[in-house]
């Protein structure tokens, strides 16, 4: 119970990545606060050291006072995982500014927010790690998804940026990017890539696997534990660092 004591914040927390990170960080003795935009979702997840709180990483107003209700309930946030985002693919001249804002906002408005509400907690103790929960797409792009890789580049060098503002201090600024992951967001794009392409659901779940260098999908629990570690003791020295959870160099 190496995180006894400790809150952690995780947003988007109640599917996929962002629950198998608010798990393992509870089954580690951690109390998490887990955020998303829908209350049922939430509460289907609840309990074990985890407990629900909506919140739209879009709205500035929601997201400050939500951390501050959540601090006030469960203690300085000292684990905080900017993880929530949408992945939603349009080429160039498909991607109108509705898209591109939304996208934007949510993605890297949505981390900017949260870690900068979650440091004003944090900064008051003598111990924080901030997990990003980039892409691949952060570090090399992705054809037919600009918006989506501009964004997840956006939060590599946010994460890059309070490592070095932050260097020197007992808190540590970190970026995890996974590959295609095995999460509802997959299964969605493989609906819309075989109504974009016209290819079959299979075909459009086997061009995503195979963009994964060990051809086959990631699985949340090893995004997660990939997080357990740079929380755990010993990982003071990894700062600044974009985690690639690809199957191999990319």
């Amino acid at each position: 119970m190496t995180l006894s004591g400790k809150h952690a914040l995780v947003t988007g927390g109640g599917t996929g990545i962002g629950l198998a990170i608010a798990q393992a960080l509870a089954a580690e003795g951690a109390e998490v606060t887990i955020t998303g935009r829908r209350q049922q979702v939430l509460d289907d997840v609840a309990g074990d050291g985890i407990t629900g709180m909506v919140m739209d990483v879009r709205d500035e107003d929601n997201v400050t006072e939500a951390i501050a209700s959540a601090v006030a309930a469960r203690g300085p946030v000292q684990i905080c995982v900017a993880n929530a985002g949408i992945a939603v693919g349009k080429t160039l001249q498909k991607t109108d500014m509705t898209l591109w804002r939304d996208i934007m906002a949510t993605n890297l408005d949505g981390a900017f927010l949260t870690i900068r509400e979650s440091l004003r907690s944090m900064l008051e103790t003598d111990w924080g790690r901030v997990i990003s929960v980039a892409s691949i797409a952060g570090l090399r792009g992705a054809a037919g998804a600009g918006a989506y890789a501009a964004s997840k580049h956006g939060v590599v060098g946010l994460t890059r940026t309070y490592s070095e503002e932050f260097l020197g201090k007992p808190y540590t600024f970190n970026a995890l990017c996974p590959g295609y992951v095995d999460t509802p967001i997959v299964a969605r794009n493989k609906v819309a890539i075989a109504e974009k392409t016209g290819l079959s659901e299979t075909e459009a779940l086997h061009a995503m696997v195979s963009a994964n260098r060990h051809k086959r999908l990631i699985t949340p629990d090893e995004v997660a534990a990939a997080a357990l570690w740079l929380v755990r003791p010993g990982s003071a020295s990894i700062n600044g660092q974009c985690i690639e959870i690809a199957g191999g160099h990319v």
